[in-house]
Order: C-alpha cells, then structure tokens, then sequence
C-alpha cells in the first residue's frame, strides 16, 4: 500500500494560507474594539459620537453591538472599559466579545455597568443599523437601509453613501442612495454649490419627504442661494401634491362610487320595474358577505390550499342564496302588496329586521372575519397615488357587474321582457308576458346583485348583522339622483355622489359632507323629480 502525501510547495502553500487566515481574524476584529470600547464612555453626547463613529466602520460586527445597545444588553467592564454584551448567569453576567464572537468569562454584577439608552439614542441606532445594512446582498434590503438613511440624514454617513453609490449597480437603489446623501448634504457644512445641487436632487423626487426636508433647509439663517433654491422646489413641489392630492381624492370617490354602484344597482332592478320600495335590500347584501364567512371557514379548515379561491367560489352562492331569498320575499309577501307602497315599505322593513336578528341569533352579534386572498392583498403607488389592490379590484368588479347586467337587459328574452314591464306593464301583460314571473325573477336578480355586492363588501367593511344598514340608505339616494329603473344613471348617480363626498371630506368632515350630499339631492330632485337620466314609455309618463 502506498501513501499519498502532498509534495513540499503544496504543503507550504496551504501552512501560509492558514496563517495569513489566522492572522487576518484578530487583526480585522481588534480594529473596530476601539470604537465598541468608546460606547461606554462619557455621557449621551459621546455615546451618540460614538455610535456613528462604529457604523462608519461597515465591520459586520458593528451591527450585533448595536443590536445588543438597542436592547440593553451591552455593559462596560469596569476594570478596563472593555464593553461586551451581557446575559444573567446565576449571581453575575456571562459575557460575550461581539467583535470575534468569543466567550469573554464572567463577571460579578458590581464589575459591570449597563450602557443606558433613550429613545434618541435608539433613533440614532436603527439610522446607524440602515447603513449598515447598505452593503447587504439583498437589493431590497439595501433599498430599505437607503431609505432609512434618507429620513435620519446624517451629515455623518456622506462617506460611506460616497462608497456605496460607486459600486451600487442596481439603478432603483442607487437613486435612493443619492438622495440619501442629497438629504445628508443639506444638513452638512459643506459647500454652498453643494447644497443647492442637493436641492435640485431631492426636489426630483417631490413626495412629501422632499418638501419636508427642502422646507427645513430654507429655514432662517440659511445660506442665501440655498434659502432661494429651497423655497423655489418646495413650491414646486407643494403645487404638484396639491394636484395629486386631487388625483387621489377622485380615486378614493371612483372607490366609494364603486362600493355604492355594487349596493345600489340591484336595488335600481327592483325599484325600476316594480316600483317596490324594499327596505331589507340592505340585507340580501348583508347575506352575500356572511356567504363568503361560511365558504372562507369551510376552506380554511377543509382545503386550505382553496383560499385564494374563496371569493370565486362565494360569488356564485352568495348570488343564489341572496337571490333564492329575493323571491321567496317577492312570492310570499311582496306580491300581494303591489300598488300599496306604505304597506311594502313597512313589510320589508319588517323583513329587514327578521333577517337582521336570525343573523344576529346563528352567528352571533360580533364581527366575522373574512380575509383577503393574496392577490387583493397589499398596495402600488402610481406616481404619487396609493392604490390598494382590493379597492382597485372592487372597481374592477363592480365596472363588470354593470356590464353583464346591462348585456342580460339588453341581449337576453329575460331582459326584454323586463323592459317591457318596466316601460308598461298593462300592454306587457296583454302581449302575453307574464309579469308575475318576471316580479318574481327581477326581484331575485336584484337581490342576487346585492348578494355578490356582499362579496365585495366583505373584503373592505365589517361583516356583521347591522352591514346593509350601511349601505341601504345611499343607495336610495343613488338610485333616486340618477333616475329610478336607469342603470346608466345608476352608474353615473353612484360615482359622482362618491367623488362629491371625498371631496367634501377634508373640508367639512364625513357626516356633515354626507348631509351635504343629501341637501344637494333633495334640491336636484326638486328641479328633476325622475333624476338625471329619466325612463321613457306610456306608464312612466302618465
């Protein structure tokens, strides 16, 4: 048997390599003691010197020390100053030496004093522990520290931002980077031309932030051409927030128009064709989200893999069940109440309240969570607007509800005979289309609406026995101000009383815009008592 062996220049090579590796550890870690040590002399002042002075470093040590700072358990040993992280071991302290990861022995309680923090000190370290994280592979990660930076704008990070940004490749975070130390610049003492490029960096960006930042670098006692320069972006950028505050004020309407499109325009069906006055409509809403509980319980217990399809699975049950309930309400009371409006409007608010306590009595009076799948979960910004997935797909759906009804009325038998009854129901009749069948079906449809409208809901509103009741009474106000029984006056009566209430809003408050609202509809109704967009035919017009 022979034995390998490693001839004499390999084995050299790797006896050097182990101890240039032997040597570089201690080497690396005794260069940053220095700056740990100084965290446990002198008072705040020195401390927050010298928590700058320890990011400056970029060791990765630095981030366990500022860990362990930010949590209280740092101390300085007595004897020598040396600072380690301490853990209760019996009667004394186990302590750890943060820069090599060693044990450091132990310590009695008398020979160790704890680094004490306030909450400035804390700020100081998480802006310190961002830069530190700027050199972390993770690009988000980087970006997130960028931004931490931004909002701490330390004049004391401009080197290492230096170091960083020529050898950050990607774009996105770079530019985070820049406007890091654009920030950082403004509250240095450096050059008067290297503030106002500063300036005209962060005024790029032109979020709220900027204007922060710029107003407080035109503040008094500023430099002249800086002072100039400030104040010119910062009313740049306050005319450009204004603007997309309006942006977003109509988004937040199209959103509430959406919400009162999904309420409203079953309610359109039923009050436009029969002239019913259904008060528990708000109700076959409320049926359709605690449709959505029960499928979102059975799917988190059963088949938890199903949940991002909870909501496609809903939709379709909660039209049933809300609808099924439509036409039994229409069959077994409704119809022997035609042409008596007082009589319905109390029956059904009767109605309301039965459905409102059986609710009440299965599930309880509390609140029933429904979430939200992942793909209506979270939010994107689009430009300097904030849309949230589940109010962007709400839109969404409820723009596709109006469309597939307005193809069922206008493409389908169904729908022709529901605007026949709808434009004269003697002439309807004696055409021979039954308009028992097409109450009863029309009543259901519309409360099939409000059930998938339920589904909707159930994503942004409370599920409880008392959510219809939310909704009933704008919906009215939407059916009544575009034109009862015109789904197109629905449509365009829904968004513009949601973009009037959030323009309201700010100035007025919520109630009192709802009040508004309400004021404005009342005198609308008195100069066009049939709404914006009025049906035509023999009966609406006798």
């Amino acid at each position: 048997m022979t034995t390998l062996r490693p001839t004499k220049p390999i084995l050299a090579f790797i006896i050097a390599l182990l101890a240039m590796f032997a040597l570089f550890r201690p080497a690396y870690g005794a260069d940053v003691h220095p700056q740990v040590n100084a965290l446990g002399q002198g008072d705040y002042a020195a401390l927050e010197s010298a928590i700058t002075a320890l990011a400056a470093t970029g060791d990765p040590a630095a981030a366990a020390v500022l860990d362990a700072l930010s949590n209280g358990d740092l101390y300085v040993r007595k004897s020598d100053g040396a600072v380690f992280k301490a853990v209760r071991a019996g009667d004394g302290y186990a302590l750890t030496d943060l820069v090599t990861g060693t044990d450091a022995g132990t310590a009695a309680r008398s020979d160790v004093t704890k680094i004490k923090v306030n909450n400035k000190i804390r700020g100081q370290i998480r802006a310190a522990s961002g830069s530190l994280t700027l050199m972390n592979p993770d690009p988000k990660l980087r970006y997130a520290a960028a931004a931490d930076v931004f909002k701490s704008a330390d004049p004391a990070q401009i080197p290492l931002l230096d170091s960083v940004i020529a050898g950050e490749k990607d774009t996105g975070v770079k530019a985070m980077l820049v406007q890091a130390r654009a920030a950082a610049v403004l509250k240095s003492d450096m050059s008067s031309d290297e503030k106002v490029a500063a300036v005209a960096i962060i005024a790029a960006r032109g979020d709220q932030d900027a204007l922060a930042i710029l107003t407080g670098a035109g503040a008094a006692g500023a430099d002249p051409a800086v002072k100039a320069a400030a104040d010119a972006a910062a009313g740049s950028i306050e005319g450009q927030l204004q603007l997309w505050n309006g942006v977003q004020n109509i988004w937040y309407g199209v959103s509430l128009g959406s919400v009162l499109l999904l309420a409203a325009i079953g309610l359109a069906i039923t009050f436009g064709v029969m002239g019913i006055i259904n008060m528990a409509h708000g109700e076959m809403v409320m049926l359709g989200a605690y449709t959505t509980y029960v499928v979102q319980e059975i799917i988190r217990t059963s088949y938890p893999g199903l949940f991002d399809w909870s909501l496609a699975i809903a939709l379709p049950l909660a039209f049933l069940v809300s609808g099924g309930v439509g036409v039994l309400i229409e069959r077994s009371v409704i119809r022997f109440l035609y042409g008596r409006p007082l009589e319905t409007l109390l029956a059904t608010w009767g109605i309301s309240l039965i459905l409102q306590q059986a609710v009440r009595t299965y599930f309880g009076p509390n609140n029933r969570e429904v979430g939200n799948p992942s793909w209506m979960s979270g939010t994107f910004d689009l430009g300097h607007l904030a849309i949230t997935y589940n109010r962007m797909w709400i839109v969404v759906f409820a723009l596709g509800v109006f469309a597939v009804l307005m193809l069922v009325l206008k493409r389908t038998p169904f729908g022709l005979q529901t605007r026949a009854v709808t434009q004269n129901r003697p002439m309807a009749s004696s055409m021979g289309i039954r308009t028992p069948y097409v109450d009863a079906l029309t009543f259901g449809l519309g409360s099939g609406i409000a059930g998938i409208a339920g589904v909707a809901l159930s994503q942004i509103d409370n599920v409880s026995p008392n959510l219809g009741q939310n909704y009933i009474i704008d919906s009215f106000m939407v059916v009544v101000f575009g034109g009862v029984g015109n789904l197109w006056g629905t449509l365009v009566g829904a968004f513009t009383l949601g973009i009037a209430n959030k323009f309201l809003e700010p100035y007025a408050g919520a109630v009192l815009a709802k009040i508004l609202v309400l004021v404005f509809i009342i005198l609308f109704i008195q100069k066009r008592p049939r709404g914006l967009f009025a049906l035509k035919g023999r009966s609406v017009e006798a």
